[in-house]
């Protein structure tokens, strides 16, 4: 019985990290992704899997606790679709972008992140 009641507690604790990542809404032809940077990554609450070509943009938070930056390029081509510093706890908008079946990739250069690379479907 011990057993089982500990089961129980546990999957209950459990299921809210079960949660799962939305699609990023589409409004107006605008497919909107936000994105949280904090100490050296980045975290969405929007799932970037499956994302079609088409127009973007990018909704950047800043909780690093000091100044970041944010690039944007295209995947292949590592063509600069925006970039710009983002302030201690400053949220920042990239223009509207046309991200192409090249897909993207993201990073910040002045508190080092991995880039991010994101593929997209035809």
């Amino acid at each position: 019985m011990k057993l089982i009641s500990a089961f129980v507690v546990s999957l209950i604790l459990l299921i809210p990290a079960l949660t799962f990542a939305a699609p990023p809404k589409t409004i107006d032809g605008v497919t909107t992704i936000h994105l949280t940077e904090y100490n050296g990554y980045f975290s969405s609450p929007e799932t970037l899997v499956k994302l079609k070509p088409g127009k973007y943009k990018f909704i950047i938070k800043n909780k690093s606790g000091k100044l970041v930056g944010f690039w944007l390029q295209d995947a292949k081509s590592h063509k600069f679709l925006d970039k710009f510093p983002i302030e201690k706890d400053e949220t920042r908008t990239t223009d509207v972008v046309n991200i192409t079946e090249n897909g993207f990739r993201y990073r910040c250069p002045i508190n080092p992140t991995p880039w991010y690379d994101v593929g997209v479907e035809k």
